[in-house]
């Protein structure tokens, strides 16, 4: 059986459902216009972000003391290392470790016997050259008068005269062996050839030791003055000569410039030493070269191999403008900036040219003029022409940091 759905109520269902679909569409496009509107009125009633706040240092001129501090160790002013001279055993040590020793004291004694009886030998063979010597010459002299008479014949003559000159050769080489066992004799007495303190005492009595050996049996070391080797940039070398000459930098007399010490504990030494020297040569390397400084050290407390400090006072420069080692950036070009604000506290950079460091900050030589206001941090997050709240800080807090 089949049930037919009659035409007049097909059609109507028709329109029914289109019209639904139609009202349905508007209404949905409708309400979607009206969240946009109502999205859009949200977001321009959202209020701006607020400045970066930013720490900031104002510009201003300082007095300070300019000053070169170079790295460098200390050097024995002259040290000597003894060796024996000839060969035997130590019979005795004269002298106490870790004492100054003078010149020509004696610090050790080698068994003499040997080389004394060799001095005595070669003392007798000199005697006894030296009495054949007067033999042939006064032989000599006596056919000198007979070969002009024909008593004697030139042969003989001539032998007598070549005994004669052998026999002075033979007295010059008793002498020099004489020499040579009177040396043998003064080494068995090992002395100190400079004044100093000595060290430890490397052999002790009964220890045979060797003319020439590559250890030394002590070592005498003069600590006062005591030199500082200092290796300086090139460049820095030639500002130092400069300044020098245009007599910038305190001296301590006429041609040698005033050096301090700072010791590797933080402490000054008191004394006031000179620079006085550099090398010829500058390491082609590194770009460096070492130049040597003299110090006074009366009571020894600068020994050689210590690690130090030299520090050259340069004068005094009262406009000098820092600015925090912090605030400094570089560019792609190596060339060093800061960040600054304007008077409508946005940011800027500033390219700087630097001098030098001056303990955590860097001496600017140009590029930044006193007023000017640079940020210490925060640098990060700002960017050129952004506006930032300034919080301004006292330099010297940054340098305590």
């Amino acid at each position: 059986m089949s049930h037919s759905v009659p035409m007049a109520v097909y059609n109507l269902s028709y329109r029914s459902v289109s019209a639904f679909r139609k009202s349905w569409g508007y209404n949905s496009l409708a309400l979607l216009a009206g969240v946009a509107l109502l999205s859009g009125c949200q977001k321009k009633a959202s209020p701006p972000p607020k400045p970066q706040t930013v720490d900031v240092i104002k510009m201003h001129p300082q007095q300070i003391t300019l000053e070169t501090s170079l790295p460098g160790r200390t050097s024995a002013f002259e040290q000597s290392e003894i060796r024996p001279q000839v060969d035997g055993v130590i019979v005795s040590r004269n002298f106490e470790q870790g004492k100054d020793v003078k010149a020509g004291q004696q610090l050790y004694q080698i068994y003499l016997p040997p080389y004394q009886a060799a001095y005595d030998q070669a003392k007798g063979k000199l005697m006894e050259a030296k009495a054949t010597a007067a033999r042939a010459e006064a032989q000599l002299k006596r056919y000198r008068h007979l070969v002009g008479p024909r008593a004697v014949s030139q042969q003989e003559f001539d032998n007598t005269l070549a005994a004669a000159r052998e026999a002075e050769a033979q007295v010059v080489q008793a002498k020099a062996a004489l020499e040579t066992a009177a040396v043998n004799v003064r080494y068995t007495h090992v002395l100190s050839p400079i004044d100093g303190r000595i060290g430890r005492t490397l052999y002790t009595e009964g220890t045979l030791v060797t003319a020439g050996q590559a250890q030394p049996i002590a070592i005498v070391t003069r600590l006062d003055p005591i030199y500082v080797d200092v290796n300086v940039a090139a460049k820095d070398m030639l500002r130092l000569r400069r300044e020098l000459d245009k007599g910038q930098i305190q001296r301590v007399n006429e041609k040698d410039a005033a050096v301090t010490v700072e010791l590797s504990d933080g402490s000054t030494y008191e004394k006031t030493g000179s620079l006085q020297l550099s090398e010829v040569t500058v390491d082609p390397e590194t770009g460096t070269l070492v130049m040597r400084a003299v110090m006074p050290n009366p009571d020894y407390l600068l020994l050689p191999g210590m690690f130090v400090h030299a520090h050259i006072k340069e004068g005094i420069d009262s406009s000098a403008l820092l600015v925090p080692q912090v605030a400094v950036q570089r560019n792609t070009k190596a060339q060093p900036y800061v960040m600054v604000i304007d008077d409508e506290n946005k940011v800027d950079i500033r390219i700087i040219e630097i001098a030098r460091s001056i303990g955590a900050s860097w001496l600017v030589k140009s590029g930044l003029k006193p007023g000017d206001r640079v940020i210490i941090s925060g640098l990060q997050k700002i960017r050129v022409g952004a506006k930032v709240a300034p919080h301004f800080v006292d330099f010297k807090e940054v340098e305590a940091e």
